[in-house]
């Protein structure tokens, strides 16, 4: 039976965790959920914990809607999380990591700084197939479309399953009932928000998110995600490139 690691960077309270596993246990999965304790929004592939004694703390919970589908709280980001799943924490290894549903888009190069593709990037490095997905609230958004995304993962997962272990997709989904479509599409170069700098004074930093000022590039996930489509996009985990010029010998 094909064991699934169901987690999150929104916490192990999040709404996003009990769709996924609730659709994946009906059809015959068998799924785990292990999300972090508390919120770890942009961790990315953090390996940090809150630790005692050397050892990552875990308490077993009941979700509500996601019934006979163990849960875990672990007080760690999401990508350790995936990487002690790997080593057997949570019983047999996964062989899918989906991370998610995330409140809020993750698209562009930024997508880096993000714990629920840290997830995804982690899990695709330890041998499993990873979907990181992602649904595109806004930020006032008065429904969620979680079902949606649920369906788009499970019509991904086919394709995800005929490619090499390893592969990781990052998708965006639409907050809304019915899309345009599923789109492959290119990260855009950076991504719909950027971070600023509010205030800073001797000891005091304070950081502020906006909007991009710019409309995204034509083809790109964030502008095909605006236009109402799910976008699709294949990550590569961390690999080594040439230097366009070299290095000299001697």
């Amino acid at each position: 039976m094909t064991r699934i690691l169901i987690t999150n960077d929104d916490g192990i309270d999040a709404a996003g965790l009990a769709p996924l596993a609730r659709r994946f246990r009906r059809v015959g999965f068998d799924p785990v959920i292990a999300a972090p304790a508390a919120q770890s929004s942009g961790s990315s592939a953090s390996i940090m914990a809150a630790r005692s004694d050397g050892r990552i703390r875990v308490d077993r919970r009941e979700l509500a809607g996601a019934d006979g589908v163990p849960a875990h709280a672990v007080h760690a980001g999401p990508g350790l999380i995936a990487l002690i799943a790997a080593r057997g924490a949570f019983g047999t290894p996964p062989d899918i990591v989906i991370s998610g549903v995330n409140h809020g888009a993750n698209v562009g190069r930024a997508v880096i700084h993000s714990g629920t593709v840290g997830a995804a990037l982690t899990g695709g490095l330890h041998g499993a197939r990873a979907i990181a997905v992602s649904l595109d609230v806004g930020l006032a958004p008065k429904t969620f479309a979680w079902e949606t995304a649920v369906s788009v993962v499970d019509d991904l997962l086919p394709h995800l399953m005929a490619e090499p272990v390893g592969t990781i997709l990052n998708v965006n989904v639409p907050n809304r009932e019915h899309p345009l479509g599923v789109v492959e599409a290119a990260l855009a170069p950076f991504g719909i928000v950027q971070t600023t700098l509010a205030e800073r004074d001797e000891h005091h930093i304070s950081l502020a998110v906006e909007d991009l000022p710019n409309t995204p590039e034509p083809g790109t996930d964030a502008a095909l995600l605006a236009a109402g489509w799910v976008t699709v996009t294949s990550l590569a985990s961390v690999t080594g490139v040439p230097l366009t010029r070299g290095l000299s010998h001697g």
